[in-house]
């Protein structure tokens, strides 16, 4: 299974931003797989932010869940994090991950935040 995010690289503060992971060589809808968002801010360790299942049970960080939706479209086998309202404190390199215990993970995708 391979993962392959993609996203808009450089955003302004208070935008909404997208970033699409693509699944090839399996199914976004693997029974008991689970396809999560995790990032990595400089100089600070992993954060989970958030979770689809593959019934589409949505899961989310506490701290992120105002401001964070996470969707999949069966049919582009993809599974797609939305986050709003964007600030300096959201730039890190985003991950897509999946399987059933996080075996599978993107190479990730740089997103910066900067007026």
């Amino acid at each position: 299974v391979q993962l392959e995010e993609a996203g808009p690289g450089l955003v302004k503060p208070s935008q909404t931003v997208s970033i699409t992971c693509t699944v090839s060589g399996g199914s976004v809808t693997t029974t008991n797989y689970a396809w999560d968002w995790i990032r990595q801010s400089p100089g600070k360790g992993l954060e989970w932010m958030g979770a689809i299942s593959t019934r589409s049970i949505t899961y989310y960080s506490p701290s992120l869940k105002s401001r964070t939706s996470i969707a999949r479209d069966t049919s582009k086998n993809q599974f797609t994090l939305q986050l709003s309202s964007v600030t300096p404190e959201d730039t890190a390199v985003y991950y897509c991950v999946g399987g059933v215990a996080y075996e599978y993970w993107g190479q990730g995708t740089q997103l910066t935040v900067s007026s």
